[in-house]
């Protein structure tokens, strides 16, 4: 029996994303891996073309980087030897140790401001566009931006995933393999507020943007759960009832609500299950990137929207995050 390899799945080296970066106000490619390197590397080249003060030198820094520095620092603790829980807490503000929902600050200020301008030229332009999610009217996708690919995978891959990875352990936060990301826009004569509900993920990142607003604040319940009751005794199984719409569940989760507060760059950590909404904007425009990170080795298993073993229909780029178990190698006499 003939067999042939089956596709290759292709990678791209790390460097991408540190080296050959291009800084526009200075005409100059650079490699970059910290800013002691930076100064000791292209220090004299940067002088010679006008970066001489200190302030130039942080400025520099600020509009090129899109990652806020305390966010790098929990990045960097979380892949280095005998990282721990207990370490990576004192790096992160606990908003509930309860319900395990932490923040930290996670882009700097120039790139929130420079990707809302981005989003607002993309909103205005007469290209198509799809609805971030069944709930949200208003917003961007961010494949449809073209920012999928090169911020948010490496995002996932190098920066959230050994965070999560000690944050969330027992939720799939060491396997996250895929994602959703969109941009959630809430004004008046668009989206005001948003229902409790659950997402359709293991993990969330959800950070504010901007703009200048008031009102609008997450508040969160309970997490949400379906209690498992016994199936027909003549089928000896165990039976997992498809929930009831979360909406109907919010009176009993939300008694107590915690509500947080937006703080532009800084993002919100909280589990896919943690039930939670938003508040009625009261004034003024708010702008959120929401980042529904996805494990398959947990999906795979049981589908967090129907509470059941998920029923595969095949698609497009990461789908839902759901993955097929692929042979190493396909049979040709079964294709002819």
């Amino acid at each position: 029996m003939a067999t042939v390899a089956a596709p290759r799945r292709f990678c791209r080296c790390a460097c991408f994303y540190t080296d050959n970066l291009y800084v526009a106000r200075y005409g100059l490619h650079v490699r970059f891996r910290s800013e002691q390197q930076l100064r000791r590397d292209y220090g004299p080249i940067l002088r010679s073309r006008g970066c001489v003060s200190a302030k130039d030198f942080q400025q520099l820094l600020a509009e090129d980087a899109a990652l806020a520095p305390e966010f790098l620092a929990v990045a960097e603790y979380s892949v280095s030897p005998g990282a721990d829980l207990k370490g990576l807490l004192q790096r992160l503000e606990t908003v509930s140790e309860e319900k395990r929902i932490y923040r930290v600050p996670v882009f700097t200020a120039p790139f929130c401001q420079a990707l809302l301008e981005e989003l607002e030229h993309f909103e205005q332009s007469d290209m198509p566009k799809g609805r971030p999610n069944t709930m949200n009217n208003y917003g961007v996708l961010l494949h449809e931006l073209g920012l999928d690919e090169p911020l948010m995978t490496p995002l996932r891959e190098r920066f959230l995933q050994p965070v999560m990875a000690l944050l969330y352990p027992d939720c799939g936060g060491g396997q996250l393999d895929s994602h959703r990301a969109f941009v959630v826009k809430y004004a008046p004569g668009q989206d005001l507020e948003l229902g409790c509900h659950y997402d359709n993920a293991e993990l969330t990142l959800n950070v504010a943007l901007g703009k200048v607003f008031t009102g609008g604040a997450l508040y969160f319940g309970g997490l949400f759960q379906v209690s498992v009751q016994p199936m027909r005794q003549d089928l000896g199984q165990l039976w997992v009832p498809r929930p009831e719409p979360s909406h109907l569940q919010a009176p009993a989760a939300l008694t107590e609500p915690l509500e947080v507060e937006h703080v532009a760059g800084q993002g919100v950590f909280h589990r896919g299950g943690q039930l939670h909404g938003a508040r009625p904007l009261g004034t003024g425009e708010r702008w959120n990137l929401v980042v529904w990170l996805r494990a398959s080795a947990v999906r795979n298993r049981l589908c967090p929207m129907c509470r059941c073993e998920p029923d595969l229909v095949d698609d497009e780029g990461f789908s839902d995050g759901f993955t097929r178990e692929e042979p190493t190698t396909v049979d040709v006499c079964a294709l002819t």
